[in-house]
């Protein structure tokens, strides 16, 4: 990096601080800190989620399974989209109509006596350190390989700073950077500096795919180059193909059958985001009313699948031709902005990466706070702290988190091996998350076997030697069968919520569909929108994304048939959606 460079990194950090620290004046109570006083629009909320998740590492792992499985292995996160359609038509608005403060809070508003109660400590421990510190860590370990591959860092130690490695110095001195205004400003400050923060990923982003592909020259040359590796999986949306021998199973993409049948088929809703997640739970109750939670569910939709998976797919393609001898695909993105950006243009790609990281920092240590201060610091420790108490708490809980993140990113080294990771240990009780609307049934006891039970069998299934399960595919379907087995077993052995209960949710969130017909008739409650509405809805608005998704990319490859058909997919579902009574806002 030349000196303008590090000029401009240094503006960005600082104008990053001072504008938190501004916004800390909004900030009286734990409201103001953890859901913005309720009062963000829905594009506000929309662009605050995807800049969460466009962090450091999401470039750096696109361009890994792109280089090492083809352009099909990114289902592996592709297939999610299901379970974001589903969170932006079905859950946001029931979410925000809610009110809780977080997502383990509204344990309590469903379920009743202390097995809810338990339920809510142990998910609000759960979620707030292992789950929340691996994503963290996940975070920091892309920065710790940004830096290195950039060559600001060379890992050696520094005397003056007592022995620390000089990566493990930088990793400190970004933390503080992002406490500084994260502690201060609360969700204020994280949801407008992550608007400021997509702004300049994308253009990065941009940046590093346009100069990637003009060095391979252009988008015509640089397909003909792809094709004359021998490795088909490359430019395979899908991990199958037809040729002269009919129906094949493409081998190199490392994608076993079951693998690709989880992706679409168990994943998306068997994992525990599968009614929204709970950084974008938190953006969602923070909305103003319902239809701006749905709009922030679309909002994120459009810019994390149709706007920027095409950027990263375009630098990871462009680094196999470029990079030919790249040992670590993962770096591929920073090695080409570094090979092929002049001074001025690197400083800004540089500063969308910290961007990233900091938005999704920041969000984590936002988030986990909020669990530790609201579900278990005044639930169950001091139920009467003052709001200035719990203030200061959730800022001491945001430091306690930020220093365990950086130390989990010091023990792991491969990106993609963390996400599938993340994804094992939360599998299995997607499906409790998803009934407990629509069921009455479904009781605390149930779903706090399915978060134990998937955590236990998807951790040992990934790490323990004797039990360790190395098919994707079917790691997924045996944590899922084996959560299934025993949550239905609980829920059959123990009684269901009183009537009490149910009824305080009812009336609170008025939830549709068959499974609550006898309490609503009971206490005259009508639901919003029928199960059937809302299932036109999903299956309609999930043509459209992944018709757009396929078909722009297939354009951009220049597979004009499959473009075509997404195209006309996402056309004919739109039309329907339309027809579907009061169709969601798209724009």
């Amino acid at each position: 990096m030349a000196r303008i460079d590090w000029w401009i990194l240094i503006a960005y950090l600082a104008s990053t601080l001072v504008l938190g620290l501004w916004l800390a004046r909004r900030n009286r109570g734990e409201d103001d800190y953890f859901v913005a006083g309720r009062r963000l629009s829905g594009w506000l909320a929309g662009a605050s989620m995807a800049a969460t998740t466009f962090s450091i590492d999401t470039p750096l792992y696109v361009a890994g399974i792109v280089g090492t499985r083809g352009l099909a292995a990114n289902w592996e996160w592709w297939g999610f989209g299901l379970a974001h359609v589903a969170m932006a038509v079905v859950f946001a608005p029931l979410w925000r109509r809610s009110g809780v403060l977080t997502d383990a809070a509204f344990t309590e508003l469903r379920y009743g006596g202390a097995a809810a109660a338990w339920l809510r400590g142990i998910k609000a421990f759960l979620l707030a350190l292992p789950v929340n510190c691996i994503g963290i860590g996940y975070a920091f370990l892309a920065m710790r390989k940004v830096v290195g591959a950039l060559g600001i860092v060379s890992n050696q130690p520094i005397p003056a700073a007592g022995g620390l490695s000089d990566t493990l110095l930088l990793l400190i001195i970004v933390a503080a950077l992002v406490l500084a205004y994260t502690v201060a400003g609360g969700l204020w400050a994280v949801v407008i500096t992550d608007f400021i923060q997509l702004i300049l990923a994308l253009l990065g982003a941009a940046a590093v795919a346009w100069a990637a592909v003009h060095a391979a020259g252009g988008m015509g040359p640089l397909l003909e180059q792809l094709e004359a590796l021998g490795r088909p999986e490359v430019l395979s949306i899908v991990p199958w193909r037809w040729d002269d021998n009919g129906f094949n199973w493409i081998g190199g993409a490392g994608i076993s059958v079951s693998t690709f049948l989880a992706y679409l088929t168990v994943q998306w809703w068997s994992f525990r985001r599968s009614d929204g997640g709970g950084e974008f739970i938190q953006r969602m109750l923070a909305t103003r009313n319902e239809q701006e939670a749905r709009l922030a569910g679309w909002v994120f939709l459009v810019v994390n699948y149709l706007v920027r998976s095409w950027l990263w797919v375009l630098v990871a393609l462009a680094a196999l031709v470029l990079l030919p001898d790249q040992a670590d695909w993962e770096l591929s993105y920073p090695a080409l902005a570094v090979q092929f950006l002049p001074p001025v243009v690197l400083g800004l790609v540089v500063v969308s990466l910290v961007a990233a990281f900091m938005s999704t920092v920041s969000t984590s240590v936002n988030w986990g706070a909020s669990y530790l201060t609201h579900d278990l610091y005044q639930r169950f420790l001091r139920p009467d702290a003052s709001q200035r108490e719990l203030l200061l708490v959730g800022q001491l809980m945001s430091v306690i988190l930020l220093v365990l993140g950086v130390i989990t990113a010091l023990i792991s080294d491969s990106i993609g091996t963390v996400f599938r990771l993340v994804i094992a240990i939360g599998t299995g009780p997607g499906v409790v998350l998803v009934l407990r609307w629509f069921w009455w049934r479904i009781n605390a006891a149930a779903e706090l076997a399915a978060m134990l039970c998937g955590f236990v069998v998807g951790l040992a299934t990934s790490v323990v030697p004797l039990l360790q399960i190395t098919d994707y595919g079917q790691r997924l379907m045996v944590t899922t069968g084996l959560t299934a087995l025993v949550w239905l077993t609980v829920m059959l052995l123990t009684p269901p919520e009183t009537p009490e209960v149910l009824e305080r949710f009812v009336q609170t969130v008025r939830p549709p569909g068959p499974g609550w017909d006898r309490w609503r008739r009971r206490w005259d409650v009508q639901a919003d929108e029928s199960l059937s509405t809302l299932m036109a809805r999903f299956l309609f608005s999930s043509g459209i994304l992944f018709g757009a998704l396929l078909g722009s990319g297939a354009f951009l490859l220049h597979q004009q048939l499959l473009g075509w058909m997404g195209l006309i997919v996402a056309g004919v579902s739109f039309l329907m959606l339309r027809r579907t009574g009061r169709a969601v806002t798209l724009v």
